[in-house]
């Protein structure tokens, strides 16, 4: 897929586990490890907003667009 998904990038830089992030943002665990994994086919905008603020990023910093992926 062409969208990469850099959230354990993010998460890694703001010191944050799953647990708490998935929490934060009120999703499963297993939820926010389909997303982290590239696996998902679609982002609520509800969501991605949600993980932009647990985090502090923009969204441009956690979804990246590569035609060679």
């Amino acid at each position: 897929m062409p969208i990469i998904v850099n959230l354990d990038v993010m998460m890694a830089k703001r010191k944050m586990s799953s647990s708490e992030l998935a929490e934060k943002i009120g999703i499963s665990q297993a939820n926010l490890s389909i997303l982290k994994t590239g696996k998902a086919k679609a982002i609520r905008f509800s969501t991605l907003e949600a993980i932009c603020k647990a985090l502090d990023c923009q969204p441009g910093d956690i979804l990246e667009y590569s035609e060679k992926a």
